[in-house]
């Protein structure tokens, strides 16, 4: 079966890549980035660079108008409307980790924060190292056989005590979307805030935080073709007004002196000291490049490639797929043959993917896994980088077995 990619001559590194005899399947870890990203970044820094904000002259103007623009652009792609704000910092960790100091204080020793069993790092350590600060009782939601959050017993879980439900849309390492409707329902009967982990999730299809119900959705620019470094929190106004400031210094104060200070609301007291500027300017260039393309012909393109990925993987003799990947991304793991050795073989033939615990180590405790192989898929990749990952993964499993 031929699946081509429309958009593969948008994205100069993919050629860069193959005359370098190599094939990125590596893209749930980060993807590469489109000419309109570079060209924007080019721009900033060819046309004068400034921070933003502060200054009065020209190339500040520019620079805080570009930046703006951005922040308008976020709020346009996750349709956040007049009801939140969005936040810059430096990745989907930072973004969380300010939830979490930021948040601290609305907690009490007994309260519980709920999560869940497939949750990557970056969603389970700020919330545990809470818990310890605070005394608070950590809840970790199980997984049925699909890799999906079980919502029988999340309903039993999620109780009078819980005062935050943060979960992933898109599990990095299953591949599967989360019941997020029915768990925020549960969690905010009960009065608790929501938080999603959008970083797999926003990549794939446009996402309504509206019609998500959830006080916070937070996603990283580089998983989203856009640069490294940046991070996106979205907030409900009346969920960021319940949030202290964590982080001091230059643009978040709103007045000082020498023994009090008083500081700005969100979202600019939440963003102390200069931001990522030519990041965050570069990530509403990548927007504005999504945007322009046919969302429908994305999406079949990105079913067909992931089918065309489950069929040749199921194919083979002693494979097994964690969970049941709906989209982007297959983790496996094979009989008899250690992760790492089969990562080996496959990146001396030229084959970026994924192997080991992939940020989501008590996940893997739970299946009884060291690692796990993940395959995760883009716009730009094609039926040729899956024929040439099949042909590798064959060569090496015939020198592993």
């Amino acid at each position: 079966m031929l699946v081509a990619s429309l958009w593969r001559a948008d994205f100069p590194a993919i050629a860069a890549l193959q005359r370098q005899d190599q094939t990125y399947l590596d893209n749930a870890a980060t993807t590469q980035k489109p000419q309109a990203l570079l060209d924007a970044l080019a721009h900033y820094y060819a046309n004068g660079a400034a921070n933003v904000h502060r200054a009065q002259h020209l190339p500040g103007a520019h620079a805080t108008q570009a930046f703006e623009n951005t922040r308008h652009k976020v709020g346009h792609w996750l349709n956040a409307g007049d009801r939140g704000q969005i936040v810059f910092t430096h990745g989907a960790t930072s973004a969380l980790n300010l939830l979490a100091y930021g948040l601290e204080h609305q907690f009490d020793s007994g309260d519980e924060i709920v999560i869940s069993a497939l949750e990557h790092h970056a969603n389970l350590l700020p919330w545990q190292q809470l818990a310890q600060r605070r005394g608070l009782t950590l809840i970790v939601l199980p997984l049925d056989a699909d890799g999906l959050i079980d919502l029988d017993t999340a309903s039993r879980l999620i109780g009078p005590r819980t005062r935050l439900l943060a979960v992933s849309q898109l599990s990095n390492v299953l591949g599967a979307w989360q019941p997020l409707p029915a768990l925020l329902a549960m969690a905010q009967a009960q009065g608790a805030l929501t938080v999603i982990d959008g970083a797999q999730g926003v990549v794939h299809g446009r996402h309504d935080v509206q019609a998500l119900g959830c006080d916070f959705y937070v996603f990283s620019s580089h998983k989203l073709y856009g640069p490294d470094g940046v991070g996106v929190l979205f907030g409900r106004h009346q969920a960021l007004k319940q949030l202290r400031h964590w982080q001091f210094g230059g643009e978040m104060v709103q007045d000082a002196d020498y023994q009090h200070a008083s500081f700005r609301p969100a979202p600019l007291g939440f963003e102390a000291g200069t931001p990522p500027i030519a990041a965050v300017i570069g990530l509403g260039a990548t927007l504005d490049y999504l945007a322009g393309l046919d969302q429908q012909a994305l999406s079949e393109h990105e079913a067909a490639l992931h089918a065309y990925l489950l069929h040749g993987l199921q194919a083979r003799n002693g494979i097994r797929l964690l969970g049941s990947p709906q989209v982007a991304l297959v983790s496996f793991v094979v009989d008899g043959v250690h992760n790492a050795d089969l990562a080996h073989l496959l990146t001396e033939q030229g084959i970026a993917v994924r192997a080991g615990h992939h940020c989501a180590m008590p996940l893997m405790k739970s299946l009884g896994l060291a690692g796990a192989i993940r395959v995760s898929l883009a716009l730009y990749n094609d039926s040729e980088d899956l024929e040439r990952f099949f042909e590798a993964l064959d060569q090496a499993l015939e020198l592993l077995r």
